[in-house]
């Protein structure tokens, strides 16, 4: 029987350094891996022995795309360790920051990333050469992104005005109110971009997935919410550890996250979508079901289509916010350093985040732990690509590849988040990595 290997390294068009290894014995698929080599990047343990006060800056460093998620998760976890309630106030520009990040992301992924796997270019620029006005749609939007997120969180990459218990200052209506004109543009665009990518072209590909991700009931989640799954879960952030488990994989520098009991699960926006249409707004209910998603969708390959919705909803958000905007009386809420565990999650435009830190009576950060949506998503990634290889088997070895790039694609992996491990075993003939939780390293 004819042995065939695929293989890409590096990946292009991701966040971050990974690789991709199909190995095929005739119709018989022998290994699928998805390698993450980026290397560790230890902040679980560098943040040890850190005042709770700088947990939102340094855990924002994480990501330049989606540093929003990790202040915003960080934020919440010291917030319920120290008993700290914010004001209404401060939950609503939070949440208009979130919105600016979505639109940022989204718009790079959709535009930048993902739209020239299903029109066969190699990257956006010549996806630019051939139709200009749709990436400038694109950047422009994402624009407009970067711009709330910096007037909010003070700059558009690594934002620094966020701190636990609110902000270190609070923009006026004057500084928000030129982004109305600004945001019902982009309101208009992301509409566009919701009809524009349903007319690429879609595999026929689904799988029963199990999704999880926050919910509220009272609006599309972001922020705040309990953790629920397509599988009948349903717990408070704090029980997360409860419910699921990371493990080291030889190929991969990131975990992999798997639900006890169920195995691997699925983040992201195809898991806020079909656990939570219900609480988004009427246009982008009407946008979706246009677009032919329906209430729910199985298909990952239409993840960009959900995106657009996202952007949609997010654009609509923002300018709800900034119309209905009165600054908080004031900007955070006082916080007093002490003992504590805490947990908080936030969905990152990739999917749900999670963390979890312990503080001694000083305040000081005795553990911590983050588990970002591309760890969780590895598994289902992997399990994706065993089946899309399978069914087409028989495909050129070119088209095949392509199909397997746009397959870890749909899951706009961000592979640099992925990478945070807290220990490491020193071992004769080199280094390799552990189970970071049971591995031994020096203390910071």
């Amino acid at each position: 029987m004819k042995s065939r290997t695929i293989k890409v390294d590096p990946l292009a068009r991701v966040e971050g350094e990974g690789s991709l290894i199909v190995r095929m014995n005739g119709k018989v698929i022998h290994d699928v891996q998805l390698k993450i080599f980026e290397p560790p990047r230890f902040f679980e343990a560098f943040l040890r022995g850190r005042s709770y006060a700088e947990a939102p800056d340094i855990t924002a460093r994480v990501c330049g795309i989606c540093p929003v998620a990790y202040q915003m998760s960080s934020v919440q976890a010291m917030e319920q360790a120290l008993n700290v309630t914010v004001s209404d106030g401060v939950k609503q520009l939070r949440r208009l920051m979130y919105c600016g990040e979505w639109i940022e992301s989204h718009a790079l992924h959709i535009y930048l990333l993902h739209a020239p796997d299903f029109v066969e270019m190699q990257d956006a620029l010549q996806l630019a050469k051939q139709s200009p006005e749709i990436v400038r749609r694109g950047l422009e939007i994402k624009r407009i992104g970067n711009e709330i997120v910096t007037i909010v969180g003070g700059r558009e990459i690594h934002p620094i005005n966020a701190r636990v218990g609110g902000f270190y200052r609070i923009p006026s209506p004057h500084e928000l109110s030129p982004l109305k004109e600004k945001l019902q543009w982009a309101r208009d665009a992301a509409a566009e971009t919701v009809r524009w990518v349903a007319t690429l072209p879609f595999p026929s590909f689904e799988r029963e997935y199990v999704f999880v991700a926050l919910r509220n009931k009272r609006d599309y989640p972001m922020n705040d919410g309990r953790i629920v799954s397509s599988s009948g879960l349903d717990i408070a952030v704090d029980e997360y550890e409860q419910f699921f488990t990371e493990e080291h994989v030889e190929h991969s520098n990131a975990l992999h996250s798997t639900m006890k009991g169920v195995g691997a699960y699925s983040v992201g926006p195809l898991a806020r979508y079909n656990l939570n249409f219900d609480t988004l707004s009427p246009l982008a209910k009407d946008a979706a079901l246009k677009a032919g998603l329906g209430e729910k969708c199985r298909n990952p390959f239409k993840s960009i289509i959900v995106r657009s919705v996202e952007l949609l909803y997010a654009c609509e958000e923002a300018l709800r916010i900034i119309e209905s905007y009165h600054p908080p009386p004031t900007p955070f809420t006082p916080v007093t350093a002490g003992a504590g565990t805490g947990a908080g999650s936030s969905e990152a435009p990739r999917g749900m985040l999670y963390h979890r830190y312990r503080l001694d009576d000083r305040g000081l950060i005795a553990d911590a732990r983050m588990v970002p949506p591309t760890a969780q998503n590895q598994r289902t990634i992997e399990d994706d690509l065993r089946e899309y290889v399978t069914l087409h088997i028989s495909d050129p070895i070119a088209r095949l590849t392509w199909g397997c790039e746009q397959a870890i694609r749909n899951y706009d992996p961000c592979i640099s988040c992925a990478t945070h491990f807290l220990k490491l075993d020193i071992q004769e003939g080199g280094v390799y990595g552990q189970d970071k939780r049971s591995a031994a390293v020096p203390e910071q």
